[in-house]
């Protein structure tokens, strides 16, 4: 009832169903075609120039009425890839699962895709899917409504023209994110089989614009988040990092427990939000990553993991050296464990692994400062990350604080007050004596006869 006189406030035309939408001007929703930026404009001034439809579609203008800023801009089309890469020199055809054409307008880079159809048994089109309905491949193009349909929430099926200012509504998209409400488009369960990382995304998508998933959508998540496991490792990982990356990330982990999504899906999330030290250290670790990305200032996926996998690293590490393992070896080898674990779930690149194993083999030569090592520490081209990292520890209790405030002392110190610093050497570490080396016998000294 509300959402239907909130449509009827913003302009409906019709009863707003696929076959007569929404459609909404400026003066009710507010938005100007100077939001959208250049290269969009320009990408869809040419579309229309050749003929044919095309808008700013999803998240953009999700974005844009929430009040946010987007991070890119989407086109959507009636003209097939062949037919939009014709229009564009500098454009290429990608993806196997639906094709879309990457159109670069100077340094921006916009993805245009043509409207998909349904790809049921009608009219002979079917996606290929697996055994659990997994969609696989899926060209199928089709009309504006049909593309309105195939989307996955209300609030991501609006279509933004910037030459007429109008947005299109197929779903009263606008009116459920005037209501806070995030809504599926169909039937919940068929949509989760199709696409089970839309799971993920709800719980995203809630917690970044302060949304109450329907009840429709919430309620099968909890008996489908097996479906999970067949998610490719490297779309998971795509979407676990868009999730922790948001500048909600502790709303969206809160957000997966509440849901029933943390199991399995990260080890942190199965054992970390169950044991009081570790949930500390990951939700500073979130809650920093978060202050970041609010201040427009850069984050590293790789400190980032490396704070979320770091719980099981020390227990693995804790295990081996109690079994005898020498200290370092046995961090190295907790190390491998848990990545080689994780890449079962997540396709972490090899870039980031690498960042992490840094981070994480910085850790232990924290604890040595005398001598000249603490020195050698400064000089590691990740000392800052791993430094932020001992902070983290040191906040969360995990290890002292006096360490952290030792080494930010350090950092900030003159070489002679460094010098000044450098702790007695510990019980058990013995200095390395230097050997003299001893002249060969050809160069002795000659004697008096």
């Amino acid at each position: 009832m509300i959402r239907k006189f909130i449509s009827r406030v913003l302009g409906r035309k019709g009863t707003g169903s696929p076959s007569q939408p929404a459609v909404i001007g400026a003066t009710q929703h507010g938005l100007q075609r100077e939001q959208i930026s250049r290269g969009c404009r320009r990408t869809i001034e040419t579309l229309q120039e050749g003929g044919y439809q095309a808008y700013v579609v999803g998240g953009a203008v999700r974005d844009l009425l929430a009040g946010l800023v987007p991070k890119d801009f989407d086109v959507a089309t009636n003209a097939t890839p062949e037919q939009v890469r014709h229009c564009f020199r500098r454009s290429r055809i990608i993806g196997r699962r639906f094709q879309i054409v990457h159109v670069n307008m100077g340094a921006e880079t916009i993805e245009v895709t043509t409207f998909r159809g349904h790809h049921g048994e009608q009219g002979g089109n079917k996606a290929q899917t697996d055994d659990q309905g997994r969609v696989l491949r899926d060209n199928v193009f089709g009309s504006q409504a049909e593309d309105a349909a195939r989307r996955d929430f209300t609030v991501n099926a609006l279509y933004y023209d910037p030459t007429s200012e109008t947005i299109i509504d197929y779903h009263h998209g606008v009116a459920d994110l005037k209501q806070k409400t995030l809504r599926m488009i169909g039937d919940p369960k068929t949509r989760y089989r199709e696409d089970p990382v839309r799971m993920l995304r709800a719980v995203r998508l809630a917690a970044k614009l302060g949304l109450m998933i329907d009840p429709e959508a919430s309620r099968p998540i909890r008996e489908m988040t097996d479906l999970i496991e067949n998610v490719p490792p490297s779309r998971l990982f795509d979407e676990m990092l868009k999730l922790l990356t948001s500048g909600h990330a502790v709303r969206c982990v809160t957000r997966l427990r509440e849901e029933g999504l943390h199991h399995g899906l990260l080890p942190l999330l199965d054992v970390i939000l169950d044991q009081p030290l570790g949930e500390r250290f990951v939700m500073l670790a979130l809650e920093s990553t978060d202050a970041r990305v609010g201040a427009g200032k850069p984050i590293s996926p790789g400190f980032l993991f490396a704070t979320l996998l770091w719980n099981e690293v020390l227990v693995k590490w804790e295990l081996l050296k109690r079994r005898g393992e020498p200290v370092i070896p046995a961090l190295f080898q907790a190390m491998d464990e848990v990545l080689d674990v994780q890449a079962e779930k997540l396709a972490i690149t090899r870039r980031i692994v690498g960042d992490i194993k840094d981070i994480w083999a910085l850790q232990p030569r924290f604890e040595q400062r005398s001598g000249k090592r603490p020195y050698g520490v400064l000089q590691q081209p990740r000392f800052k990350a791993g430094y932020d990292f001992l902070l983290l520890r040191a906040e969360s209790g995990e290890v002292d604080p006096e360490v952290g405030a030792w080494w930010t002392d350090f950092l900030h110190a003159s070489d002679e007050g460094r010098a000044a610093m450098l702790l007695p050497p510990q019980p058990g570490e013995a200095r390395k004596r230097r050997r003299r080396r001893r002249p060969p016998a050809d160069s002795a000294p000659n004697l008096p006869e």
